[in-house]
């Protein structure tokens, strides 16, 4: 019974190393606390986000070499928000012309979309 339980337990040990160290790899946009963010660690985020994006293919390659345009405060449905903004001017459908990026004051990310709502 010991074995097993002391089995048990180093394979509890393991696989939860095993979960953080994936959860590490993305994660450094991602904080705890009530700290506000620094603006230029919401816009590093940003582009680790906008990467991400890209990667995923939930928006075009194009926007890899699209700089971040703006960053500022604004009022969110839940208090303060970041929100960083993004624009293609040679975007060929222009209803995706401006990417926007919401992140929490603590710079966490929220979401983005290409309504800014």
């Amino acid at each position: 019974m010991k074995k097993f339980l002391m089995a048990a337990i180093v394979a509890t040990i393991s696989f939860g190393n095993i979960g953080m160290t994936w959860a590490a790899k993305e994660s450094s946009c991602h904080f705890h606390g009530n700290k506000e963010a620094a603006p230029e660690t919401v816009s590093n985020c940003a582009m680790q986000r906008k990467a991400t994006l890209i990667e995923k293919g939930k928006i075009a390659e194009s926007w890899q070499t699209i700089p971040q345009e703006k960053i500022a405060q604004i009022d969110g449905k839940k208090g303060k928000e970041w929100l960083v903004i993004f624009r293609d001017p040679d975007a060929k459908d222009t209803a995706k012309e401006t990417l926007y990026m919401f992140f929490t004051l603590t710079g966490n990310f929220i979401a983005a979309n290409f309504t800014g709502k």
